[in-house]
């Protein structure tokens, strides 16, 4: 697995495969967020056999399946609310971690300062700087 810390709580990673759901819980993650779509993957990782590994693991899991199409205001509040929501560590996954790191950022664009989010992406390899102009819309409520 390719975990990337983004904050304390929130970790970010490609696509995992259901035999991870064991160490993660061992790693004290309480929660795994799916942000890939179905028809992105084979049935072995589809979300209905991933949740059934990750609920055997004793871990929540939600499916919150994003595209940059479908990246919308309640898709965001989802992951941000399943965040909230969980007392461990958080990993949201996709195919490389990028939509599950851009969705974590306009979710919380609001509360955080712009420049913060994006260090804290960059901190996890993920380059977002192009969203600036838009996480300031969202921080001042434009």
């Amino acid at each position: 697995m390719d975990i990337r810390q983004i904050t304390d709580r929130f970790f970010a990673a490609p696509q995992i495969d259901a035999a991870d759901f064991t160490a993660l819980a061992e790693a004290g993650f309480g929660l795994v967020i799916n942000n890939r779509p179905d028809g992105e993957v084979g049935p072995d990782q589809h979300s209905e056999t991933m949740r059934a590994a990750a609920e055997a693991a004793g871990l929540q899991y939600v499916v919150n399946p994003l595209t940059m199409e479908t990246m919308t205001p309640d898709r965001q509040t989802l992951q941000r609310d399943s965040i909230a929501a969980c007392d461990g560590k958080v990993l949201a996954y996709c195919r490389s971690g990028t939509r599950s790191t851009i969705c974590w950022a306009l979710a919380h664009a609001a509360e955080m300062e712009p420049a913060e989010i994006i260090n804290a992406a960059a901190q996890g390899g993920y380059d977002i700087s192009g969203l600036a102009p838009h996480l300031q819309s969202l921080k001042s409520g434009n």
